[in-house]
């Protein structure tokens, strides 16, 4: 394994790890209504052109990363539709 691709994995390792405890504050409060979906979307799409530019390419470091970080972008979704919805008011 070469240098460059130590580094594009000990990159993938600390911007994954950044977004744990984000993740963890959505399951442990049950609120996700400071997250915004265009955001989620734009996020998710953004992860799916990268894996898919990892795949294509062979690159090693962008396939594992992406793949884990769309994981937790689809906690972040499920914790969005779950606890981040507006509830309408009672009659």
């Amino acid at each position: 394994m070469n240098w460059q691709e130590i580094i594009g994995l000990v990159g993938g390792l600390l911007g994954n790890f950044s977004l744990v405890p984000q993740v963890y504050r959505l399951f442990h409060f049950k609120s996700a209504y400071e997250i915004s979906l265009p955001f989620l979307w734009i996020w998710l799409s953004s992860i799916c052109c990268w894996l898919l530019y990892g795949i294509f390419l062979g690159l090693l470091s962008i396939m594992i990363w992406n793949s884990v970080t769309l994981v937790l972008c689809s906690l972040m979704f499920y914790a969005k539709f779950k606890w981040g919805v507006q509830k309408k008011p009672a009659d």
